[in-house]
């Protein structure tokens, strides 16, 4: 088992952990909400419904990243990962706005019902929860790496403040504003809708092959301080998953022989993997030609 495969499976423990929190806040959120009659709360309940899913989601493609390539998969099978926050983000998208219809409605039609303490504290009782699982999944996605679940993570801060919301629109109602727990519940399907997007975007990004130039810098800094390189040519990256694979084009003197050649390009590889912790890196080799290239920035 390489590191990659490693990683990718303690990663399942923090989906595991989403589950089974989103399993338990979701029912009790629902059952609360409608018995207390909290709008915003059973949309926070909602929420959670979905979330159950979206973790589900992003644990078959942590499991799937983590088979060996083979010969329909070159490459391996990590944009799994990747492909599982993308569907995520479909799923948290299609509740956010069932979750601003519901709360539309009901601002527009009108609540006499004031929500019991009950919800109240049950909202925040939620946020604390999800405070910790944010923090929890957060320092592990950082620790192995990984994009799906560093959605994950911010999905769960996403529900903590929606369960403060929660929490504050059930406090409000009490006071005789009723309209207030309505209104709130609106708001929590703007944030699930935002939270989606930032997901949808950040998967696409990766999807498509796109990589933020400045985090080109430190390779290319590291690429020219291998002395035996005359000029780095070009240098690109492009996400697999949690994996970074990068492919550079540097030339050398081109008295030096095809042995020496390869020499620096195995130098430089070593550096960008051991400097960086890249996956895999692609070193092409040119002749230095005096005055026919620019170097890269």
């Amino acid at each position: 088992m390489n590191d990659q495969t490693a990683n990718l499976k303690r990663g399942e423990k923090g989906a595991i952990l989403n589950i089974a929190a989103y399993l338990i806040l979701a029912a009790v959120k629902l059952a609360i909400g409608l018995i207390y009659h909290s709008e915003a709360l059973r949309a926070d309940g909602l929420n959670n419904a979905t979330d159950i899913v979206a973790s589900l989601a992003v644990l078959i493609g942590l499991r799937i990243s983590q088979r060996p390539a083979d010969s329909d998969h070159a490459y391996g099978h990590y944009r799994a990962e990747t492909i599982s926050s993308l569907i995520a983000s479909f799923i948290m998208m299609a509740v956010g706005i069932e979750v601003l219809i519901g709360g539309a409605k009901a601002v527009v039609s009108g609540t006499e019902a004031e929500p019991s303490y009950i919800a109240a504290w049950t909202a925040l009782g939620s946020a604390i929860v999800m405070y910790g699982m944010y923090v929890y999944n957060s320092r592990l996605a950082n620790r192995i790496k990984s994009s799906a679940l560093h959605a994950a993570a911010k999905d769960s801060r996403s529900d903590a403040y929606v369960s403060i919301g929660a929490f504050i629109g059930v406090i409000t109602a009490r006071f005789h504003l009723p309209w207030i727990d309505p209104v709130i519940a609106f708001l929590i399907g703007i944030i699930i809708c935002k939270t989606a997007w930032d997901i949808f975007k950040d998967a696409s990004h990766s999807l498509t092959d796109g990589f933020d130039l400045k985090d080109l810098e430190p390779y290319k800094h590291t690429v020219k301080e291998v002395k035996e390189v005359s000029r780095l040519k070009d240098v690109k990256a492009r996400y697999l998953g949690s994996t970074v694979h990068v492919e550079i084009i540097i030339t050398v003197d081109p008295g030096l022989s095809v042995k020496e050649g390869h020499e620096v390009a195995d130098e430089v590889e070593y550096a960008i993997k051991h400097e960086h912790d890249v996956t895999h890196v692609h070193v092409h080799v040119e002749p230095e030609v005096i005055n026919k290239d620019h170097e890269t920035n």
